[in-house]
């Protein structure tokens, strides 16, 4: 199957950069074919420009500013994301790249003014992150980034299609065994992906 792993994380040395590892590993491993793009390493531009705002809606052109990842999502069987909840939210680079290449015509298709799928070749979906903050703050605060898996990536992709998210919460005051135990269930999950 081919996947494609999106890496948001700015450190390589980071316990996130750990996971990213280990899910391009096992998923290479299972003899997957990964399209690992780390979205920091490449020098993704997350701000969308005031000429890709204003042709947004021209199915024609809007892919052209980038075209290379709009390619590489239409070529994708599943994703999976690797981040950081930062702020209870995305990191900033990995939303421009929804903002910028979630494009209509590519993720959606606008019809009689409503949203319908378009990344129904996309057969499986999976979030692998972390929190500062633990499972009830994350709760209280809305949880957007869980949200956003759940609901609106699942609603846009293949219908029934497994959707699977692992986070790590309370990164704050983990520790090496809460850290190692939680790289260990990644690796299974990705071995069954």
């Amino acid at each position: 199957m081919r996947v494609l792993v999106l890496f948001a994380h700015p450190v390589e040395s980071s316990f996130q950069a750990a996971l990213h590892d280990r899910v391009v590993a096992t998923l290479r491993d299972k003899g997957h074919n990964v399209d690992d793009c780390d979205l920091y390493a490449e020098e993704f531009s997350p701000c969308l420009s005031r000429d890709e705002r204003l042709g947004y809606h021209d199915i024609s052109k809007n892919t052209e500013p980038v075209r290379a990842h709009v390619e590489r999502l239409r070529q994708a069987e599943a994703l999976v994301l690797v981040y950081p909840v930062w702020n209870f939210g995305y990191p900033a680079i990995l939303k421009g790249y929804f903002d910028r290449v979630f494009l209509p015509g590519v993720s959606f298709n606008l019809v009689g003014g409503r949203v319908r799928p378009a990344l129904q070749h996309i057969g499986k979906l999976a979030a692998v992150t972390t929190y500062g903050a633990t499972r009830l703050r994350a709760v209280l605060a809305g949880d957007p980034p869980r949200r956003h898996v759940k609901r609106v990536l699942r609603a846009l992709i293949k219908p029934a299609a497994p959707v699977h998210y692992l986070a790590h919460y309370d990164m704050n005051r983990s520790t090496d065994l809460s850290r190692s135990a939680f790289l260990v269930r990644v690796g299974a999950r990705m071995e069954r992906f």
